[in-house]
């Protein structure tokens, strides 16, 4: 272990996938064709969302919330992980590292807290219709958002500030090729019990919790779309939640292994891959989702190309 005199390390060695460096070629690869992906991905939902007014609707207010954050999150890793794959040097500075825990880590509890409120929206509009624009007027959808990014900016600070108070001992390896808390505690020295528990306790409200209310609100949607009488009906009904459906077990799968599961029981790599998942896979696949399986963001996606070409 590398030993130094300050109480925190000048920079932090990333060890990745040390023992397999013949997975850093296709792992950059990977990288350098997604991120682009899902920042284009991401910045067309939220241009098509501003500019047709089909899509001025709670729905598409927070599908662009959640685009934002997607872009977000991944941008928080991923142009450091191509340096860093492309590079033998495989460190991060240590504000660089305060930076990317920050970030990352209210990123992740504020997209936790989207997909609970989208799914509020989807229950609403099905279960709720004749009451649909009274309940979800644009002062309530402000209200969620808002208390949305607070609750995790709230977690980011709180969680990371709290974790870099532990004492490295000299210690600057991760063995990671981010700097995420778990991995920030795991290499830290002396009593961190209360800080695993600490943790333990915010994922279960910010990830458990909400997955029960997804799930809930799940529930009674489906009991109220096998009530709709015509299959046409149920069919567009099954439409507007199939895709945000998608995406939940899409980000909250991952998470909840990584977060929830008993630290024992979770293997050298697997917080490797999971990060991999829901930091880069997940944004990546989101605005294909939700523009594949959803005929009005087909529409005007298709409406805002044309009108660029048409420019030219």
């Amino acid at each position: 272990m590398a030993l130094i005199n300050e109480s925190h390390p000048e920079e932090f060695i990333l060890l990745g996938f040390a023992d397999c460096p013949w997975l850093e070629l296709p792992l950059f690869v990977i990288l350098l064709v997604t991120y682009p992906m899902a920042l284009m991905g991401n910045i067309a939902i939220i241009l098509v969302s501003k500019s047709d007014p089909r899509l001025h609707r709670p729905m598409y207010f927070f599908l662009t919330n959640l685009s934002f954050l997607d872009m977000c999150y991944t941008t928080s890793i991923v142009p450091q992980m191509l340096f860093n794959l492309g590079s033998s040097k495989k460190t991060i500075s240590y504000m660089g590292c305060v930076v990317q825990l920050y970030l990352f880590s209210t990123m992740g509890g504020t997209e936790c807290l989207l997909l609970a409120v989208m799914s509020f929206d989807r229950y609403v509009a099905i279960c709720r219709p004749l009451h649909y624009t009274l309940i979800m007027n644009q002062h309530i959808c402000f209200l969620l958002v808002s208390i949305m990014w607070i609750s995790g900016i709230t977690y980011g600070v709180f969680e990371v500030t709290l974790t870099l108070q532990l004492p490295l001992c000299g210690v600057n390896k991760l063995d990671h090729f981010l700097c995420e808390i778990p991995v920030l505690i795991k290499t830290a020295c002396g009593e961190k019990e209360a800080n695993e528990l600490t943790l333990s306790l915010v994922c279960i409200f910010l990830i458990a919790v909400p997955l029960c209310l997804i799930l809930v609100s799940y529930v009674s949607i489906g009991h109220a779309i096998f009530k709709i009488k015509s299959s046409e009906g149920r069919k567009k009904a099954f439409g507007t939640c199939s895709s945000h459906l998608i995406v939940v077990f899409l980000f909250y799968g991952p998470a909840i292994s990584m977060y929830l599961q008993p630290s024992s029981s979770i293997s050298r790599d697997q917080p490797k891959f999971m990060a991999l998942f829901y930091g880069v896979m997940t944004p990546t696949l989101n605005p294909f989702i939700y523009t594949l399986r959803n005929k009005d963001v087909k529409g005007a996606l298709g409406q805002l190309m044309r009108g660029i070409f048409s420019c030219k």
